[in-house]
């Protein structure tokens, strides 16, 4: 999710050149604990580098800040009890379809916010309905914006606003300002009416598998029980791979991490 900048050594569609990146700032961030261990993945690694053009310097850098994070929000830890009241009214999901590469596409509409394994996805938001009184504070998009583009670096494939109304606009001039160059490149205004911006939305998401509501042909809707025992499913899974490590990685050099309820700006992850 962040820029490219010009005057990279590497070749990024050289295997070789990558594998030895990817060792390299493997070798640069030492020793870790086991989940840490589990975070930082060959396909993590290369993220990070991809993040940094690359610079493993920079790239060290941006993951030990993501792991003393990760080890303070525990992230991993978080399961459908947590987050499921954000879900409830079809606001954010992980839909049942995929885009045309199979990533996950994570639909989330604004509108409803109460007031109170691919390495990309897609996000479609839906607008239909939203006004400036449902909008997410300008504190919790620059928060949510900091979160994603430097703990989950190159998980954004490309995103979607759809019928976004025109009060929107000024609104987004403002939140554009946390984001980075090349995020704001993925992102592409929908309109049902506009059948160039249509064509955009179908060449990744076949019209097929695309729910009626945002120009689609297929009859689904979301069904906030089935998703429940979606998520619940992914939990036994989450907790398989994680929970075997908690009790030894939750003291990090002798220290306790201290206990911290998971921000709503990370819910997203759940989705993921």
């Amino acid at each position: 999710m962040f820029r490219r900048k010009h005057g990279s050594h590497l070749n990024s569609n050289d295997a070789e050149q990558r594998e030895a990146k990817i060792k390299e700032l493997k070798a640069a961030i030492g020793p870790l604990s086991s989940r840490s261990e589990k975070y930082c993945s060959e396909a993590c690694l290369a993220r990070y580098l991809e993040a940094r053009n690359w610079n493993v310097t920079k790239s060290r850098k941006m993951l030990e800040e993501s792991l003393k994070w990760r080890e303070a929000y525990r992230p991993e830890d978080i399961r459908w009890p947590d987050v499921s009241v954000e879900a409830e009214t079809g606001k954010m999901y992980r839909a049942s379809f995929r885009d045309r590469e199979g990533r996950t596409i994570v639909v989330m509409k604004p509108a409803k916010q109460a007031r109170s394994r691919q390495d990309k996805m897609v996000w479609l938001i839906d607008f239909t309905g939203w006004t400036m009184a449902n909008a997410t504070p300008i504190k919790t998009a620059r928060e949510s914006a900091n979160i994603l583009q430097n703990h989950y670096p190159e998980r954004l494939a490309i995103a979607f606003l759809f019928n976004p109304p025109k009060v929107f606009e000024a609104f987004y001039k403002v939140i554009k300002i946390f984001l980075d160059p090349r995020s704001i490149e993925k992102v592409n205004f929908v309109y049902l009416k506009d059948e160039g911006s249509m064509k955009v939305m179908y060449k990744y998401i076949d019209p097929e598998v695309l729910p009626v509501e945002f120009g689609g042909k297929a009859s689904v809707e979301y069904n906030h029980e089935e998703y429940s025992e979606l998520m619940r499913k992914d939990d036994v899974r989450t907790a398989s791979f994680w929970d075997a490590d908690a009790k030894t990685d939750h003291v990090t050099n002798g220290t306790l991490v201290p206990e911290v309820t998971p921000q709503s700006s990370v819910v997203a992850a759940k989705a993921s």
